[in-house]
């Protein structure tokens, strides 16, 4: 019998910060920007430090410390043409877009970045972004019955000419939409991402999504997840990729990176982060088995709002090398990093963080024992 080949070295995004407020609802300095040259010089920095993709946020309006907001489509075409290799990934809402005319956008921002362009989709979990522009607000399961239509029209415009569809949320009746996006092998058009923790969100994922996007976990939250979505991949003879959110902390020593996560946390702001949790936790609340996005959140990991915290990404470049090894060995595919200081941040990840993760995962490739993280 053939030996399993090893897992592709681990792939690294970014959470392009295109809000204002950075990454953590928290007083504490954050060297970041919300601008276009901000930005601009961000996604240059971080494509030369090792980073694939970058995630422009969606939000539509004011909300929990992001007073300003970027529009996501927009702002990913604009660093997809200012870098070279970098693949951006647009985060867009169903209910706010027809499918079809995403479609017609993301192909053109595809043929403009010779193959770079990349779609989130999110189901949603600010329900006043829907109802300030009138749009309904649907019940928790039914916003990822709508989603995955959204992404089964995608698709079908993407690959197919007069492309039909019949739906309870879209539909197509010939829709031919030229030109197709690029297609490479092993990438037939844009890769399409989607968050979730549900159930409903890692069936949808099973039946298709390209990869998945899971808030912060611990091990045994990964371990979890990944086998539940690989299961429901399985059942459709699919493969999901699964990408981690994480925090990540890194400084010459353990204390120096113990200290700043402290003083995020002391500085947070307790009304936008109650605000915060109001809001996100009935997205996780309203599922019947309470699995989704949010739900047993505590008051320090939603200082981050993707519960970054909790995937400890936090101390020494050593440490946290280790860290994202082993959850590559779990079954991560992609690390999605939040930072403080992202110009200084990213440089020193480039610089001191990623060549020990290729060695580690070298040694492991070569059969050596994973090794045993430092903290749990």
């Amino acid at each position: 019998m053939p030996a399993t080949p090893p897992p592709e070295p681990l792939k690294f995004a970014y959470w392009v910060p295109n809000v204002s407020g950075g990454l953590v609802v928290s007083t504490i300095e954050q060297r970041t920007d919300w601008s276009y040259e901000y930005n601009r010089d961000l996604a240059v920095l971080a494509e030369a430090n090792g980073f694939e993709y970058a995630l422009s946020q969606v939000r539509y309006m004011a909300s929990y410390g992001a007073a300003y907001q970027q529009e996501s489509t927009s702002f990913s075409l604009a660093l997809l043409l200012a870098t070279q290799r970098l693949k951006v990934i647009a985060a867009v809402h169903p209910g706010l877009w027809h499918p079809g005319v995403l479609a017609k956008l993301l192909a053109t921002a595809d043929h403009l970045s010779g193959g770079r362009a990349a779609v989130n989709v999110v189901s949603g979990w600010f329900k006043g972004e829907f109802t300030a522009l009138g749009e309904p607000w649907l019940e928790h399961d039914e916003r990822y019955r709508r989603s995955e239509e959204f992404i089964r029209v995608l698709r079908a415009s993407w690959t197919e000419d007069d492309a039909q569809f019949a739906g309870d949320f879209y539909r197509l009746r010939g829709y031919d939409l030229k030109p197709k996006p690029l297609s490479a092998p092993g990438r037939p058009h844009p890769e399409v991402f989607q968050g979730g923790n549900s159930t409903a969100a890692r069936a949808m994922a099973g039946r298709v999504s390209d990869w998945y996007f899971s808030n912060g976990k611990d091990f045994d939250g990964v371990t979890e997840q990944v086998a539940e979505v690989g299961r429901a991949a399985a059942e459709h003879g699919r493969r999901v990729r699964f990408g981690l959110n994480g925090f990540l902390i890194a400084r010459d020593t353990e204390a120096e990176a113990r200290e700043v996560l402290r003083e995020i946390v002391a500085k947070a702001d307790p009304e936008a982060v109650r605000g915060f949790g109001d809001a996100v936790k009935q997205a996780g609340g309203s599922t019947g088995d309470r699995k989704g996005m949010w739900a047993d959140s505590s008051f320090d990991d939603l200082v981050q709002y993707n519960d970054g915290f909790r995937s400890k990404l936090i101390g020494t470049p050593e440490q946290v090398a280790e860290r994202l090894v082993a959850y590559r060995a779990l079954g991560v595919d992609l690390a999605l990093l939040g930072f403080l200081h992202y110009h200084e941040e990213v440089a020193y990840f480039g610089e001191r963080v990623l060549p020990i993760v290729r060695a580690l995962e070298a040694d492991a490739d070569r059969g050596a024992a994973t090794p045993e993280p430092i903290f749990r």
